[in-house]
């Protein structure tokens, strides 16, 4: 755990690598715990240098593998999710997302969550934090047995 935060019943988790790097370029934690419920920031599909993966799959699947960091960080893994926002880049004027992002989220949703199915909000926007993202993913956790 790199640095973890105590603001009253809040603490707020900064994930080594790419985590420390957005704190202290932008300020900001990648979690934060409140009792028993974890709330990411967005998770990119990049590296620890913020590199974006070049390949749209392989960025999904990165950025759903920083999510498990970040709630690693936090005391929750997938299991505990029960709702995600994705944003996924859209040319200006498209209608849909797109089927290749629709198959690669949940391929990878079957594949960490086993079997259960959280809230899902997904939203078509033309930018992100960085020039190369194309997806980025939030959650909400809840960890059971904790409080």
């Amino acid at each position: 755990m790199d640095e973890v935060i105590e603001r009253g019943t809040a603490t707020f988790h900064v994930t080594p690598g790419y985590g420390v790097t957005a704190r202290d370029l932008l300020g900001y934690s990648q979690a934060v715990r409140i009792g028993n419920r974890v709330e990411t920031s967005g998770q990119g599909g990049w590296d620890d240098d913020l590199v974006v993966a070049e390949d749209l799959e392989q960025e999904i699947v990165r950025a759903f593998d920083n999510v498990g960091r970040t709630l690693a960080e936090a005391g929750a893994t997938w299991a505990d999710v029960v709702h995600v926002n994705s944003y996924h880049k859209v040319a200006p004027g498209s209608d849909a997302i797109g089927d290749e992002h629709n198959r690669i989220m949940v391929r990878e949703f079957r594949s960490r969550l086993g079997g259960r199915a959280p809230v899902w909000t997904q939203t078509g926007v033309t930018v992100l934090g960085l020039a190369t993202m194309r997806v980025e993913i939030r959650v909400t956790a809840l960890v059971e047995g904790s409080a």
